[in-house]
């Protein structure tokens, strides 16, 4: 039984390579506010909210990107669901030793911080939908027989 490339790989390399870009642009709209509203502590405070919300969203999509190599693989399914289960545990365990260590430090206004993060994940969210609905996947699997991937 051949498998070959998911179809899903070209839409994971784009939310990689869109949601870069729309990194960069929030994480600089984010430090710009950040200034306006607090000196350089807000400019870090807006950049680094905004970056950390884009860290833990190109975990989830690189795990999955990843694991497509493994699509010949007998435990294809099995190193997918490790990947991505992973992936979160790391992203759940870097958020609590991050919340550990920014807390009630001097250097960082903990609102704009907060605002700048949520600003990131709404941004990652309509990105993703964007990407998905405007990607061209296959929905139906093969008929002949034939495992899908």
């Amino acid at each position: 039984m051949e498998r070959g490339t998911p179809s899903s790989q070209p839409v994971l390399k784009k939310a990689l390579i869109v949601g870069g870009i729309v990194a960069v642009v929030v994480i600089t709209v984010m430090s710009l506010i950040g200034v306006g509203v607090d000196g350089g502590r807000g400019a870090l405070s807006g950049g680094l909210g905004a970056a950390s919300a884009f860290v833990f969203m190109g975990i989830t999509v690189l795990s999955i990107f990843v694991s497509n190599f493994f699509v010949k693989s007998d435990l294809y399914v099995v190193w997918f669901f490790i990947s991505v289960l992973g992936s979160w545990i790391v992203k759940f365990g870097l958020f609590i030793v991050a919340v550990l260590l920014l807390r009630d430090q001097p250097w960082l206004n903990p609102k704009l911080f907060f605002v700048s993060l949520l600003v990131g994940v709404v941004c990652s969210l309509v990105l993703d939908v964007i990407i998905v609905t405007k990607s061209r996947l296959p929905y139906v699997g093969d008929l002949s027989g034939k495992r899908a991937v």
